[in-house]
C-alpha cells in the first residue's frame, strides 16, 4: 500500500473523500496494518490505534482508525479538501505517509 519515498516519507494511493467528521480517516483495520507495519517498532506491547501523519499536497494532518469509511479510501475534512485540487472525490489520488520519526517531529512542532 505504501513504498518508501523519501527519507521522510512512504507514498500511497487512495481514493480521498470528504469526511463526515472534523478528523482525516482510514479504515480502522487498514489503520491498524499501516501502524504495525510502518510505525511500531517491536519493542513490546505498543499502540496500534495512534494517529497516522498524512501529506496531501501541502496539507499535513494526523489519520484516525473509523470503520465507517471503506478499505483503499481516506476520509478528509471538508476545510483540508477544499484547498486541495481534488474535484470529484472519490478521486485517486497519491498521499504521503510520514514516516514514524518524521511524525513524531511534525507532531512535535505542531504541523499537524
Amino acid at each position: 500500500m505504501f513504498t518508501p519515498f523519501s527519507s521522510g516519507y512512504y507514498l500511497g494511493r487512495l481514493y480521498v473523500a470528504p469526511s463526515k467528521g472534523e478528523d482525516a480517516v482510514l479504515q480502522e483495520t487498514q489503520h491498524e496494518n499501516v501502524n504495525r507495519e510502518l510505525y511500531a517498532d517491536g519493542t513490546g506491547i505498543e499502540r496500534l490505534d495512534q494517529p497516522l501523519v498524512m501529506k496531501l499536497e501541502t496539507n499535513h494532518f494526523a489519520v484516525h482508525p473509523d470503520n465507517s469509511v471503506p478499505e483503499g479510501a481516506l476520509g478528509v475534512p471538508e476545510e483540508i479538501l477544499e484547498t486541495t485540487n481534488v474535484e470529484n472525490p472519490p478521486e485517486l489520488r497519491e498521499v504521503l505517509l510520514a514516516k514514524a520519526d518524521h511524525a513524531e517531529r511534525l507532531i512535535e512542532f505542531g504541523a499537524v
